[in-house]
């Protein structure tokens, strides 16, 4: 995005935040401290249990409610916050309704789903980490808290963090993939985006950090399933962008629904009590996820919902999400001793807290403008913005014959399932965002590219699912006419996301079938993806010309395709996620261990006592860091500052990166390093820094890099965090198959 643009998309947020007769700070509110101190000793028992319950209001559809009425919960004082209520009217007529039937007027804290934007919706997640461009994070998700907080929405669940290396799991497309070091650059920017510098500003909403703990590690990559894994692996690969939120700031978190070692993440001591609160010490609010504390009876952890109760408060759990379990059982607990009332009172506080810091006691309507509303949702800015970054977020999988970028004098066939679309284009966990009327499908965008020129033709010739074959003859007959055939397929919405676990990760129906017919036409074929999750394209990456990964690109996602299509957007995106060949493979990631026998691919293909397969190669189809631009980069001239370097010191090293193509493009520089011998194995490759290089054809710039003994820390031996002297290796390149290789060793 060009300067101009992002200072008139930065102005547009700062206006949402002050234009509107509301101060961003308070001058007569007590401070927090002493505010919340002399509150709580006002409040009875009940009252202070009240602050620890959320519910729904009408129409969720994550999970089943409690069964109780919200309103009626409300007029008796019962509630603390309220999920899904959005819009100025609604939340206003909610907050009223809370505040006439409150001693002490305090205020409730709205919640809700906002993801990946709440009405300007950007690409999924795990698309966006495919820039690897914290600043685009960082902006979306800044515009995402403007548009929020604008229609009265205080908090979010977001960001996702959680760790993935299985694509079957649906909610793969909230997250940043399968990297603990760029999770936790991406976790770090999302929050400083979404609550910004001052929760008080009317442009800023709280974050929840979710799902805590390794819940993209569950079994069989099936949603809410146990997970199991050592201490070690737990805090070298899952924990990391956790702790990069907490050092960002994040005010509250959110637990998972799996368990790790036998305990539920909803009633685990270690993880809310000892790690997070104690270890790292967060003192926001910690959330359960919906029903969370309920669900500790079918999981066998607790007995009935007063034992779960217990459970929860007893490991720091401060908010029991829709489940009703705290308002029903704790003033009991505490009666019988089982939970004790400082355990409710920091609950209690650690609510207060973000409430105060949100400016609701100052002013509990103080988000409610239906002016400011009006004016802040679908700015124009925003729009440019999420177009943008959905460029960005293009990954281009294969080019045969530089297909791509098309011209604007070729005919072209448009066809596939979603080429028409604007409801999917968006993705799942869309929050507000216009699924008709508003979002930009492919052959909207196509059209406006190319000012309606008859040199485009748009069919679907099948859906996703069905296996119905009447539309394909139609398909098939414009394709004839054309000089390029571009194919726009993928997955329903609704087949990534919560509840969207799958054992075949294929394209679905009878798009694969359709492709080989379309490939006998004997004419230059592109698929283009819109999906939720890392697939298998084996047959589609050996029978297609040109594969350009889109994910679900959001509100602009057509402009942005048809942009990247035609070469107004040079594709710079790499995979935040590798690639499988087949199903079969999964787990599979790039940051794995050697065994005793490591498979070295071809050189190794007649050693049967190897740790490989009989049937397919080890290798990944698309590696963890691949992308391809429809420029060429070289790298050369590999420096590193010393050969040695103790533990005090920084190693600098630099790569002279060439654009050698015939167009400007940008490149994502990754560098890897290799901890040859340790205390315990270590991984083959780990990303260690990446700068992403805008070039001109025919530039060349030296890039540069350091790294300290901290960038070397893993768990040792003996579980202490520590980095070991020994050898290592450097890789630099644009992916994590990077071959030019430099070495060093780290001294005491």
């Amino acid at each position: 995005m060009n300067n101009r643009v992002n200072k008139l998309i930065l102005l547009a947020l700062m206006v949402s935040a002050v234009s509107y007769g509301q101060k961003s700070k308070s001058k007569s509110i007590k401070p927090k401290e002493q505010f919340v101190a002399e509150l709580m000793a006002k409040m009875t028992i009940d009252e202070k249990i009240a602050q620890t319950v959320q519910f729904t209001a009408d129409g969720s559809i994550t999970g089943p409610k409690s069964g109780d009425n919200f309103i009626e919960q409300i007029k008796k004082g019962n509630v603390g916050s309220i999920l899904n209520a959005t819009g100025v009217k609604y939340t206003n007529e909610i907050q009223k309704l809370n505040l006439d039937n409150s001693r002490l007027k305090i205020p409730l804290l709205f919640g809700y789903d906002v993801i990946h934007g709440y009405k300007t919706i950007f690409p999924i997640t795990l698309g966006e980490t495919a820039s690897w461009d914290l600043e685009a994070a960082k902006l979306s998700a800044q515009i995402a808290a403007a548009e929020a907080a604008a229609s009265g929405v205080h908090w979010t669940f977001a960001p996702m963090v959680d760790i993935s290396r299985d694509g079957r799991w649906g909610r793969v497309s909230e997250g940043a993939g399968e990297d603990p070091f760029l999770g936790s650059k991406m976790a770090f920017a999302r929050v400083k985006g979404f609550q910004g510098e001052d929760l008080m500003a009317l442009n800023t909403i709280l974050a929840c950090t979710k799902h805590f703990a390794a819940y993209g590690a569950a079994e069989a990559g099936r949603d809410y399933n146990t997970t199991d894994m050592s201490e070690r692996v737990l805090r070298d690969i899952y924990f990391p962008p956790f702790k990069a939120t907490v050092d960002a700031g994040v005010r509250t978190f959110m637990a998972s629904f799996n368990e790790i070692a036998g305990v539920p993440s909803t009633g685990s001591k270690f993880l809310m009590h000892d790690v997070l609160k104690g270890e790292w010490k967060f003192d926001g609010m910690v959330v359960t996820d919906y029903t969370g504390i309920n669900e500790m009876i079918p999981h066998g952890f607790a007995k009935d919902e007063a034992h779960a109760g217990e459970l929860a408060m007893n490991a720091g759990i401060d908010m029991d999400m829709v489940g009703g379990i705290y308002m029903k059982n704790l003033k009991k607990l505490l009666q019988e001793g089982r939970v004790t009332e400082a355990q409710i009172n920091d609950a209690c506080k650690r609510v207060l807290d973000v409430k105060y810091e949100l400016g609701l006691f100052e002013d509990p309507y103080r988000y409610n403008n239906e002016k400011r509303e009006k004016e802040t949702i679908y700015k124009k800015e925003y729009l440019v913005a999420a177009t943008d970054i959905a460029n960005k977020s293009m990954v281009l999988l294969k080019n045969k014959g530089n297909v791509l970028p098309l011209k604007k004098d070729q005919k072209v066939a448009f066809v596939g399932p979603l080429v028409s679309d604007e409801f999917n284009i968006i993705g799942s966990w869309a929050a507000s965002g216009d699924r008709y009327g508003f979002a930009v499908s492919v052959e909207e965008g196509v059209k406006k590219f190319l000012a309606n020129s008859n040199k485009a033709t748009f069919s679907k010739g099948v859906e996703i699912k069905d296996t119905k074959r009447d539309n394909i003859q139609q398909a098939l007959n414009n394709a004839k006419d054309a000089d390029v055939i571009v194919a726009v397929m993928g997955e329903f919405e609704n087949m990534t996301g919560e509840a969207a676990s799958q054992t075949d990760i294929n394209l679905p129906g009878l798009q694969k079938e359709f492709l080989a017919e379309l490939k006998k036409l004997n004419k230059p074929v592109v698929l283009v993806l819109m999906n939720g999750r890392p697939l298998t394209l084996e047959w589609e990456n050996e029978n297609m010309d040109a594969i350009l990964e889109a994910w679900w690109p959001g509100t602009m996602g057509g402009d942005a395709v048809a942009q990247t299509l035609y070469g107004a957007n040079n594709p710079s995106g790499k995979l935040p996620i590798t690639f499988p060949r087949n199903v079969g493979q999964i787990p599979l990631y790039y940051n794995h261990k050697n065994t005793g026998r490591p498979y070295l691919g071809a050189a190794d293909s007649e050693q049967k006592y190897k740790s490989r397969y009989t049937d397919v190669d080890n290798s990944p189809l698309f590696e963890f860091g691949y992308g391809l631009s429809y420029t060429t980069f070289a790298y050369s001239n590999l420096k590193l500052s010393s050969n040695t370097v103790n533990l005090k010191q920084k190693l600098t090293i630099t790569v002279d990166l060439a654009n050698t193509g015939n167009y400007d493009g940008s490149e994502v520089v990754q560098l890897y390093v290799h901890d040859l011998v340790g205390s315990v194995t270590r991984p083959v490759r780990e990303l260690k820094g990446f700068k992403k290089v805008p070039l001109k054809k025919g530039e060349k710039q030296t890039v540069s890099f350091e790294i300290s003994a901290e960038d070397l820390k893993f768990y040792d031996i003996n579980m202490k965090e520590t980095a070991e002297a020994g050898d290592f290796e450097i890789f630099i390149g644009g992916s994590s198959n990077a071959e030019l290789k430099g070495k060093f060793e780290l001294v005491k």
